[in-house]
């Protein structure tokens, strides 16, 4: 895509006010041009197939199809197609199921219509946005299941039987099939696909940071920032950064 091509969105909500909403804010900034509005899951879906958009603000909750099957679909005809979840419900296995159907972003109702602007915009450069406050009950979310199932798995060895650990509460170097440190834990723990600073721009990306934070942080340019990125990807056998933070998150690599 060019610099001076505008880049085509539609919009889908089954509410008036919520569709007036999106379109408020995307019309803030003339990169952007809205080719279509749909009503329901089902219309979106048929609309993407013709009018082939290259962005998606999709709200979950609609009647016909919900946007959660929308994004399925449209995925199916056409991976090429990015898709932003839009929502008032910071339910994380909500976000969980987005990303299961293939979603690039998941962002809330109640942002700031210059958070959103932003974050179309990462979209757009092939980012995934995801906000530390999401990335946060992520991390919460995770570190409660897997305390949950420790003491589960203990009473059960209490009872005699041989408690069996599960793989995200190993630690990284007991049977992980990746082993990347965090930052309070940078040595020693075994072979890993990546290089030293690719963990670092990994554990950057899970906490939520953009291409442009990292590169600043690390004095070097957002184009090589990005190169990390892919080879990151390509070596975890994963699609964009929101399946990325959810490894992270698995993998235990940020710290609480």
């Amino acid at each position: 895509m060019s610099m001076t091509e505008q880049i085509r969105v539609l919009l889908a909500d089954d509410h008036p006010h919520g569709r007036e909403g999106m379109r408020e804010i995307v019309g803030m900034d003339a990169s952007f041009i809205i080719i279509g509005e749909a009503e329901n899951g089902e219309q979106a879906t048929v609309m993407a197939a013709e009018l082939r958009p290259q962005l998606i603000l999709m709200d979950i909750n609609m009647p016909v199809m919900n946007g959660m099957e929308a994004t399925q679909m449209i995925k199916t005809i056409d991976p090429q197609i990015k898709i932003i979840m839009v929502t008032v419900s910071d339910d994380i296995s909500d976000l969980f199921e987005a990303i299961k159907r293939g979603a690039q972003g998941y962002l809330l109702k109640n942002l700031s219509p210059s958070a959103w602007l932003e974050y179309l915009r990462a979209v757009a450069v092939d980012e995934a946005p995801l906000s530390k406050e999401l990335a946060f009950r992520m991390l919460q979310e995770f570190n409660s299941g897997r305390n949950e199932q420790v003491k589960t798995d203990a009473s059960h060895s209490d009872k005699g039987k041989k408690a069996k650990i599960p793989a995200a509460a190993l630690p990284l170097n007991a049977g992980s099939d990746l082993t990347i440190p965090t930052s309070n834990n940078s040595a020693g723990l075994g072979k890993t696909p990546l290089t030293q600073r690719e963990r670092e721009v990994l554990e950057q990306v899970a906490a939520g940071h953009s291409n442009r934070q990292i590169a600043e942080a690390f004095m070097i340019s957002e184009h090589t920032i990005k190169n990390h990125l892919k080879n990151i990807l390509q070596k975890l056998h994963l699609d964009n950064r929101v399946q990325l933070t959810r490894y992270a998150l698995e993998k235990g690599l940020l710290d609480k």
